[in-house]
């Protein structure tokens, strides 16, 4: 029997990504000149390191989707260990992604990889200069969603045509810089799925919402994902080494009581804790980090 103190709030939601990078100039210039982001002026004060010169905060306005860190000594990751899958992006609407699919074809074609019509959401795929894997997506309403017998969001992998995408969503024109777009799920490679289950959906307290095609998607709230997990490159995968890559992924909850109950969750299931009143940090089986703080 589980109780809300097992699982996450319903208004949980997801934070800036961290990347660890080796090429700080190229990165911020994809992120800020293909896709759009700006340099974030001010940026949540709860950033660890905002400020240093080695540190390049992007997002919308005064909300931050990624945090760009400097490490150039470190060895590039490798596709088969354990790490990021992808960063996905939502936009509020059809046209703001098609504006920004419209600039990566502009500037930067060979960086596009795929597409999919998911049912729920209509997706771009794309790897960033260092091989991190991004995913532009919009998602259709909620209530227009289906369920199978046991409660599991429906999704697929269909045929998305880009350039019909951009021609009808008005995408012709390159505008970056448009819509509202926030840090909608993060997708992670790891080296088996029960483990996984056991970390994320037992001890952190998300929701099983899909397992699809090898893959384990979860959620709070409801939401079809707010991370996903899977094994297609990094089956068996141990902890990972220091690379470039995955810095670590933020979660939102809506307040300190959310805090408390998660490190108590957590300490009960065997997860250190690092914990300073406000946030909580901690590491998945394959020393993915993961930081949770209180939105008030």
């Amino acid at each position: 029997m589980t109780t809300t103190q097992d699982r996450l709030a319903a208004d949980t939601a997801m934070g800036p990504v961290t990347l660890l990078v080796g090429d700080l100039d190229l990165q911020l210039r994809y992120y800020r000149d293909v896709l759009g982001l700006s340099v974030v002026e001010r940026p949540d004060e709860r950033i660890e390191g905002v400020g240093r010169p080695d540190v390049v905060v992007l997002g919308r306005g005064s909300t931050a989707l990624l945090v760009l860190r400097h490490f150039p000594d470190l060895p590039p990751t490798s596709r088969s260990q354990a790490g990021l899958f992808h960063t996905a992006i939502l936009f509020d609407t059809r046209a703001a992604l098609a504006g920004a699919l419209a600039s990566v074809a502009a500037r930067a074609p060979q960086t596009y990889i795929g597409s999919a019509d998911h049912l729920v959401s209509e997706a771009f795929y794309l790897t960033d200069p260092e091989g991190n894997g991004v995913e532009l997506y919009w998602d259709r309403a909620r209530d227009t969603w289906q369920y199978d017998d046991s409660g599991h969001v429906v999704m697929d992998s269909l045929l998305l045509d880009p350039n019909a995408f951009i021609d009808q969503h008005g995408g012709q024109t390159v505008q970056t810089g448009a819509g509202r777009p926030v840090v909608g799920h993060v997708h992670l490679q790891v080296g088996d799925v029960p483990s996984a289950r056991s970390f994320y959906v037992d001890a952190l307290g998300f929701d099983v919402t899909a397992e699809w095609h090898g893959a384990l998607f979860v959620s709070a709230g409801g939401y079809h994902h707010h991370l996903a997990v899977n094994t297609w490159n990094s089956a068996g995968a141990g902890p990972r080494a220091s690379s470039l890559g995955l810095g670590e992924v933020t979660l939102v909850v809506p307040g300190t009581d959310d805090i408390g109950a998660l490190r108590e969750r957590l300490t009960h299931h065997g997860v250190g804790v690092q914990d300073d009143g406000g946030t909580v940090t901690f590491t998945d089986p394959w020393h993915n980090v993961v930081r949770v703080r209180a939105e008030i």
